[in-house]
């Protein structure tokens, strides 16, 4: 949900902010954009999407044949420097890692950014369980915060008023035959995940693709990330998650409680 202004607007850099949405307008779906398509995605006009455009690669931060723009590695610096200095990818490692080695299995953590969610941190040291993944995940990865198990525990997690405001009149995209596009539908499975205090999600976001999540809180009940487990209907079956997943992320979102 966007959020209202919140400095004055004489301190508000109106240029610096389009030029954040040029880059930002580059994805997976949209990895190469000429003048008319940043455009079209930014709601700027075509001369301004251009000088951006232009500036960008003059900074770096953009590649260019002459026509066509592409993010260059130089937009790294800026994730690089976030998981270099913030402190929740950080504090959280140690115990993905750990839960990994275990299990074998993958965990990642979570935070909400707009209408996305954003993987933070993930474990490492074993193989991936999942093979051939479409989106991927991947730290750094944007993933559609309705169809997936975080994005869903993030939004159970935000007061009903506004959560009901952020729903009133949008569409919710489907990804595939079995995302959950129905708002009405989308809002009980929300407040079902609200009174459990965890979702599974199935097939929502990829064919195959199953996963469990918790929400990780302070110790003031802040809830700053979901943490989840990522695998196949097997490894993810009800019984699975009853007996053995959600026993260990419930334990490990104790555990870092004090630490967040």
């Amino acid at each position: 949900m966007q959020k209202p202004m919140t400095i004055a607007k004489a301190d508000y850099i109106e240029g610096l902010a389009k030029g954040l949405a040029v880059l930002e307008a580059f994805d997976t779906e949209r990895q190469r954009l000429n003048a008319t398509l940043a455009a079209q995605r930014t709601g700027i006009t075509r001369a301004a999407a251009r000088r951006h455009l232009l500036t960008l690669a003059e900074l770096g931060y953009l590649e260019t044949d002459g026509s066509h723009y592409w993010l260059s590695a130089r937009v790294l610096r800026l994730a690089g420097s976030y998981m270099a200095t913030s402190r929740l990818p950080r504090t959280l490692q140690p115990t993905l890692n750990q839960m990994a080695q275990q299990t074998q299995a993958a965990f990642s953590a979570v935070v909400l950014d707009g209408n996305e969610c954003v993987i933070v941190a993930r474990s490492a040291g074993v193989a991936e369980p999942v093979r051939h993944l479409a989106y991927g995940l991947h730290l750094g990865a944007r993933l559609p915060v309705h169809a997936t198990s975080t994005g869903r525990v993030l939004l159970a997690n935000w007061p009903t008023t506004e959560f009901n405001a952020w729903l009133k009149g949008r569409e919710l995209p489907r990804i595939t035959p079995f995302t959950e596009v129905g708002v009405a539908r989308f809002k009980a499975l929300i407040d079902q995940v609200r009174r459990d205090d965890f979702c599974v999600a199935r097939d929502g976001h990829e064919l195959g693709i199953h996963a469990l999540a918790v929400p990780l809180r302070n110790m003031q009940g802040q809830t700053l990330a979901a943490l989840n487990v990522v695998g196949t209907a097997d490894q993810l079956s009800d019984a699975a998650v009853e007996r053995k997943w959600l026993p260990l992320l419930l334990d490990a979102a104790r555990a870092l409680r004090p630490l967040l």
